[in-house]
């Protein structure tokens, strides 16, 4: 269904106005407004005052439902042929839109697993292993490449969105509390813990110091352009 073999539309049963992508509409602003928890059949279904057998019309279950929630909520790749034609400046701001949209749609990070990929999906993958061509990397090593910078996106929003507050994003005055805390802890405990206090001495837990979404994808670019150096590196040599 992802890919287009939708259910033909029953003759009888729901009224005009219930598709698939209303439902997913629907279901979408609901997730994004009380996280994934809140979204069910049954509670779409009342939110356009239908019952809930009327959506089965359309979908076979929750499961699929969440489906086609996240191939519609991350939509399709953005082009990235506006970017300088080097594969570094493609995949930071790849990395970047895509941490807007987990950012937009943070219930999206609450998913214990992923299901299967649907076109869109299939589109970020591509932009970003596209964007690794040319490079001499593996097949391979372009996609470990990739889901290691889709690991980082994922820590930036595990940080910036805090569960105890029903997924809204933690505001800087949150952020500058914690460090704050934490510091008083460090402090308080300097015996058990000399390298963090060390690290306070320059910045550690100061937001107007760090930089850390920044900082982490300067590094992962930064290891992978040592993995490219090298493969070509090892190219000049075996052509020489």
């Amino acid at each position: 269904m992802l890919w287009g073999g939708e259910r033909e539309r029953p003759s009888r049963g729901p009224k005009p106005g219930l598709s698939t992508a209303r439902i997913v509409e629907v279901a979408i602003e609901v997730a994004d407004r009380e996280g994934l928890p809140a979204v069910s059949m049954q509670r779409i279904a009342s939110e356009f005052g239908f019952t809930t057998m009327s959506l089965y019309r359309y979908l076979p279950g929750k499961a699929q439902l969440i489906d086609f929630m996240i191939d519609a909520a991350i939509d399709v790749s953005p082009s990235l042929d506006d970017v300088a034609d080097d594969w570094r400046p493609k995949l930071e701001e790849w990395a970047r839109r895509l941490r807007g949209v987990y950012h937009r749609h943070p219930w999206m990070f609450e998913l214990a697993a992923p299901g299967p990929m649907g076109p869109n999906q299939l589109s970020w993958l591509e932009a970003a292993v596209d964007s690794l061509s040319g490079t001499g990397l593996t097949g391979a090593e372009k996609l470990d490449a990739v889901f290691a910078l889709t690991g980082l996106i994922r820590s930036w929003i595990y940080r910036s969105v805090s569960k105890e507050e029903e997924q809204q994003p933690i505001t800087s005055d949150m952020a500058e509390q914690w460090g704050s805390d934490v510091g008083d802890l460090v402090r308080t405990h300097h015996d058990r813990y000399p390298a963090l206090l060390a690290a306070m001495s320059s910045g550690a837990f100061d937001p107007a110091e760090g930089d850390g979404e920044e900082f982490g994808l300067r590094c992962v670019l930064d290891g992978i352009g040592v993995l490219i150096k090298e493969r070509a590196a090892a190219a000049a040599e075996a052509n020489a």
